[in-house]
């Protein structure tokens, strides 16, 4: 299939390629494959998607080896159809040009598809990984300089590690505490 490939480098390139099409990323070298570098910056593989694909919370963890097989099957077929010549050194979905990978994204997330579910949640948490770093703490994500956390402006914490927040998120007061809050934010 991928000439001296094992089956573990086969899942990671293939789940950072899906990854990649989720929310886009600079290659991390001239030779990434799995990343198409359509994009600068850090996407969802340097957000620490395949980490949140693995995390046990998602529950999916157990069937990453059967959406990589069933994505590289789609791959094959899809590339036979546009009479597209696979590279062999690489899972089929990797050998694909970016545009090409999105498409079958696509078609596989589309309503009515058979096998949406398991892909809409594969993207969702792909997404994850990269919106609000999910997979970690806030306070080790901000410090490792998480691409995800920056690009939305996540605020940073005051000196002390805690957030304090000057303006109201919506631009004003949606609400007045219940006057038996103590300072502290708690109740009496």
């Amino acid at each position: 299939m991928h000439s001296g490939t094992s089956d573990e480098h086969v899942k990671t390139i293939t789940l950072e390629a899906f990854a990649d099409c989720i929310v886009p990323g600079e290659k991390r070298s001239p030779d990434d494959r799995a990343i198409a570098g359509v994009s600068t910056g850090g996407g969802a593989v340097q957000a620490g998607a395949l980490e949140m694909l693995h995390h046990d919370a998602t529950g999916i963890t157990a069937g990453l080896e059967a959406l990589v097989g069933m994505l590289n099957g789609h791959a094959t077929t899809y590339a036979a159809d546009k009479g597209i010549t696979l590279d062999g050194d690489v899972p089929p979905f990797v050998a694909l040009e970016f545009d090409d990978r999105c498409a079958i994204i696509r078609t596989l997330t589309t309503p009515g598809h058979p096998e949406k579910d398991g892909w809409v949640l594969l993207s969702l948490f792909c997404n994850m990984a990269f919106d609000s770093a999910a997979h970690m703490s806030t306070h080790d994500a901000i410090a490792q300089g998480h691409p995800g956390l920056l690009t939305i402006g996540f605020e940073l914490p005051q000196d002390d590690g805690l957030w304090r927040f000057a303006d109201f998120s919506y631009g004003r007061q949606l609400a007045k505490p219940h006057p038996d809050t103590t300072p502290s934010g708690s109740p009496a």
